[in-house]
């Protein structure tokens, strides 16, 4: 493996040499990044403020509770010991999060097997400051204002439709989720559909189950040499153009954003051009206000005539009674759901579906990323995430937060500043940081559309008095002392 330039003098005294290393490491972590794009959303500009020196990293530091300028109550300006920062996690979320969150020296975890009514989840809330949930749990803007001592979210699934994004983060609570854990379940379970559809065993099966014996050829299919059409060519697309190709399916896709082909995949340039075209059609895209209900009567209409439809994306994205009355026509000749427009709170709760009783449509649970392999990825994963934060203030692949990473400095203390994206913020943190003698050691800036979150590195001497003038700051959100 080749190294950088001068990497074997790296311990010298050449400035050159460490400008040149130093300079080299800045352009690889900036390609870094650029490549890490969501397929869902743009995360805005990435900025640094000061190249960052590649030094041994500190032990795990702690976080303390939020301070604000003017939001909050001010708070103590020192890292809380790990045993007191609370994790609340709820709906049975993998052991493998928990164990992810002792290792890293976190004790109070309180731990549900299932979501908290609105009442008790306010009061659990209150002193929180990391709650994990999956799909069920809603965390609106009214939860939010219980919440004055949550500094992030952990969303163990891939969507965050459950959590109000814009109200976490006007009150600087990062939100993080797992988008990559859980891809391989989703597509072997879509692809399954597929082959059970094409073979017509859903209506086979049921017959049985009422003593009835549909021996028959007649609209029963092989998957090789069928046109698979993927809506969204995201982590999950991508997955199943895959394994799709490798059964000799013709893959093809549509997604809004011009994406690389893996294998010999096709992307054509309208939505109607892949319904008309596919035997089957399989949605893989967020829920956005351009995605809901994009599946209507038109679109299922313009679908090729017995061919079928499958939704393992999101439940807002299909109108469900269109769907049923092109099934009971017989333009399409089955369908699989796996989301759904309302979903039962509960297992003890009704499921209710204009879909219910049609022999050729499988129904299932919302259970495309429920396999034992993915929950305990998706526990990991997002566990991982949260102790970043945690510990060093890291906000790689959060969802509602500008992404930052800097390096720790041995000896320093990190202040990390949440701020309202306006002009001249940085310009005067640094300008107050000068005036009062306060030496920044090293600063790294990101924002998006409404927020900017600097992390800053201070001499230890001076920490306290830097948070303090960060609290006067104008637009300041959220601001801590991390170590």
């Amino acid at each position: 493996m080749s190294t950088l330039p001068g990497s074997t003098r790296v311990c010298s005294s050449s400035i050159k040499t460490r400008s040149v290393i130093e300079s080299t490491l800045e352009r690889f972590m900036g390609i870094l990044r650029t490549v890490h794009v969501r397929d869902e959303v743009s995360r805005g500009s990435y900025a640094s403020i000061r190249p960052p020196r590649v030094v041994p990293r500190a032990d795990p530091a702690t976080p303390c509770q939020f301070s604000s300028g003017h939001r909050f109550t001010q708070m103590s300006k020192t890292s809380l010991d790990k045993s007191k920062i609370k994790f609340l996690l709820l709906e049975g979320v993998h052991q493998s999060a928990v164990d992810v969150l002792k290792a890293a020296g976190y004790t109070s975890i309180e731990y549900h097997t299932k979501s908290l009514p609105e009442a008790e989840l306010k009061e659990k809330i209150a002193d929180a400051h990391f709650i994990g949930i999956r799909s069920r749990t809603q965390l609106t803007e009214e939860l939010f204002d219980c919440a004055k001592k949550l500094v992030a979210v952990g969303c163990f699934c891939i969507g965050t439709n459950q959590v109000d994004l814009n109200a976490a983060r006007e009150r600087g609570i990062a939100v993080f989720n797992a988008p990559y854990s859980n891809t391989r379940s989703v597509a072997e379970l879509v692809l399954a559909e597929a082959i059970l559809l094409l073979r017509g065993i859903p209506e086979k099966n049921a017959s049985c189950h009422r003593g009835g014996w549909i021996k028959s050829a007649a609209n029963s299919f092989e998957i090789r040499g069928k046109k698979l059409g993927i809506i969204g060519y995201g982590s999950i697309g991508t997955q199943l153009s895959v394994l799709a190709e490798g059964l000799g399916m013709q893959v093809y896709f549509y997604d809004t954003l011009t994406k690389l082909p893996l294998g010999n995949a096709t992307q054509v340039s309208s939505l109607n051009e892949l319904l008309g075209m596919s035997d089957i059609v399989t949605l893989h895209v967020p829920e956005t206000s351009e995605t809901q209900w994009m599946i209507g009567e038109k679109e299922i209409r313009a679908m090729k005539k017995g061919s079928i439809l499958i939704n393992a994306a999101r439940g807002t994205v299909v109108e469900l009674d269109a769907l049923a009355d092109a099934i009971k026509d017989k333009h399409l000749i089955g369908a699989a759901i796996d989301v759904f427009p309302v979903e039962p709170r509960s297992n003890d709760d009704i499921f209710e579906s204009p879909l219910r009783g049609l022999d050729n449509v499988i129904l299932t649970p919302h259970i495309g990323g429920s396999t034992a392999e993915a929950q305990a990825n998706i526990g990991l994963e997002v566990a991982e995430k949260l102790v970043k934060y945690s510990d060093n203030g890291t906000s790689v692949s959060s969802v509602n937060f500008p992404e930052v990473a800097l390096p720790a400095h041995p000896g320093k203390h990190r202040l990390l500043h949440i701020h309202e994206n306006i002009p001249g913020v940085l310009s005067e943190i640094n300008k107050v940081f000068a005036e009062n003698g306060i030496n920044i050691s090293g600063q790294f800036l990101q924002t998006n559309e409404k927020v900017g979150y600097v992390v800053i590195d201070v001499d230890a001497e001076y920490s306290d008095l830097a948070q303090a003038k960060l609290q006067q700051i104008k637009g300041t959100i959220r601001s801590r002392v991390l170590f």
